[in-house]
């Protein structure tokens, strides 16, 4: 039986990897199980339907992006405080973390339900496509509450020690929203409002499964208990999570913005296209996101314990093993790129040859993203939440629309797809010049 890892322990590259593939694992499964009403909606229900659900998933990506802030944010700032030995002082700002989380989860829905015709208007859709994405994004708001807590305990079980539990519960919600999808849609022919509620029930598997274990006896570093309000802690994890937070809200806002541009350009083939970029994307992106994510809190530990030596081999390793799987994605990207768009659009040729030479294009992104999630992941870990947060802010906000404006007027429609591939290029330059400005602060 292999010795259990410490958050404690020197890392060498085989026990990185073995700390990490259940994050690894588990964010790749979640972007996996995401993409499956994607694919039923679009070859069981029809185009205008799928055009929808990516239409208005952006939205709904911005409201759950709270899990990362408070997961990613809390997760260090709670595995820094066990590295300086207060076990008492950590359960009680993982308590505090996951309380308010889940309250701001029921406000958000309620906003999200109240907001959701009138955001949807101003971004464009009309006819079906608004009715549509209203219906998808009315019955997911739902579970925005359970959906905020199950992206926030993908990261709070690798600080709890368990990251084998943290994925065998996202299994579980996988499992469900593939059986239920298959059943709801495929079978029963409920359509759009089956897809929805398919997800919807996975979300509270995935969020309210972990809140039952944390509250009970458990054989983790954490536990939920009795917490006071402390505004201050609420602050710092937020701040240090508002890379994540701005990460996810960037993407959301710039795939807005992508969805117009699209529109104005491809009509609504290009947001469908585009549609299936980004399933894909999720899904190889979260290789470089759950990596990062399990190795965080190793980061944080041993930032908390003055460890410098280890500092230095932690970031020296990450990056080894980030062009990996940077040249893997690549390669898996640009060979999958017809079966993977003909799984979601081969029943429309048109479609079908749009998408394929924008995965041609697409696919170079992989060669660069991993480095910049990498970076602004590491500052987090060090609690250096304002640093985090300015790489994160460059990549998917300022450099993506920057690009998104400007290439389409030399290039139209394939301006569209290089400016993603641009904006990953110059965010890597910045996480870079980051890395060797704060070199000798932080002693890595």
């Amino acid at each position: 039986m292999k010795k259990k890892i410490q958050l404690s322990d020197h890392f060498n590259y085989k026990k990185l990897l073995r700390f990490t593939w259940p994050s690894v694992i588990m964010l790749v499964f979640t972007s996996v199980y995401g993409v499956v009403d994607g694919f039923f909606v679009s070859n069981f229900v029809g185009k205008t339907s799928f055009t929808a659900v990516n239409f208005i998933m952006p939205f709904l990506m911005i409201l759950g992006s709270a899990g990362f802030m408070f997961g990613t944010g809390g997760g260090a700032l709670i595995a820094k405080t066990m590295g300086e030995g207060k076990t008492e002082k950590a359960n009680s700002q993982f308590s505090l973390i996951v309380y308010t989380s889940a309250a701001c989860g029921m406000g958000l829905a309620a906003a999200g339900i109240l907001f959701i015709r009138p955001l949807a208007v101003l971004l464009g859709a009309g006819g079906q496509l608004l009715e549509d994405s209203i219906i998808y994004g009315r019955i997911i708001l739902i579970a925005i509450p359970a959906y905020i807590l199950q992206y926030e305990f993908q990261c709070l079980f690798s600080t709890a020690g368990k990251p084998g539990l943290g994925l065998a519960v996202t299994i579980a919600a996988g499992v469900t929203n593939m059986v239920l999808d298959a059943l709801f849609v495929a079978v029963f022919g409920w359509g759009l409002e089956g897809a929805a509620a398919a997800t919807a029930i996975s979300q509270f598997v995935g969020g309210v499964i972990p809140v039952l274990y944390f509250l009970g006896p458990n054989s983790s570093l954490l536990r939920l208990g009795k917490a006071e309000f402390n505004g201050q802690i609420l602050a710092k994890a937020c701040i240090n999570g508002s890379s994540e937070l701005m990460s996810n809200i960037s993407m959301s806002v710039v795939s807005m913005l992508y969805n117009v541009q699209l529109l104005k350009y491809a009509g609504e083939d290009g947001i469908a296209a585009y549609g299936v970029l980004m399933y894909v994307s999720l899904v190889f992106q979260a290789v470089f996101i759950g990596y990062s994510v399990g190795t965080a809190p190793v980061i944080s530990y041993h930032y908390g314990a003055g460890d410098s030596n280890e500092l230095k081999g932690l970031l020296k390793r990450s990056l080894m093993l980030m062009g990996v799987f940077a040249a893997v994605m690549f390669a898996a990207a640009y060979l999958l790129t017809e079966p993977l768009a003909r799984i979601f659009v081969g029943y429309d040729e048109g479609l079908f040859g749009l998408t394929v030479r924008a995965f041609g294009i697409f696919s170079f992104s992989f060669l660069f993203a991993g480095f910049a999630i990498l970076g602004s992941s590491f500052f987090t870990a060090l609690n250096d939440g304002l640093v985090s947060a300015a790489i994160s802010f460059m990549r998917t906000l300022v450099f993506q629309i920057l690009a998104v404006l400007i290439f389409p007027i030399f290039w139209k429609v394939d301006g569209i797809w290089v400016s993603i591939v641009a904006a990953e290029i110059m965010a890597v330059t910045v996480a870079a010049l980051f890395l060797k400005i704060k070199q000798k602060k932080y002693q890595y």
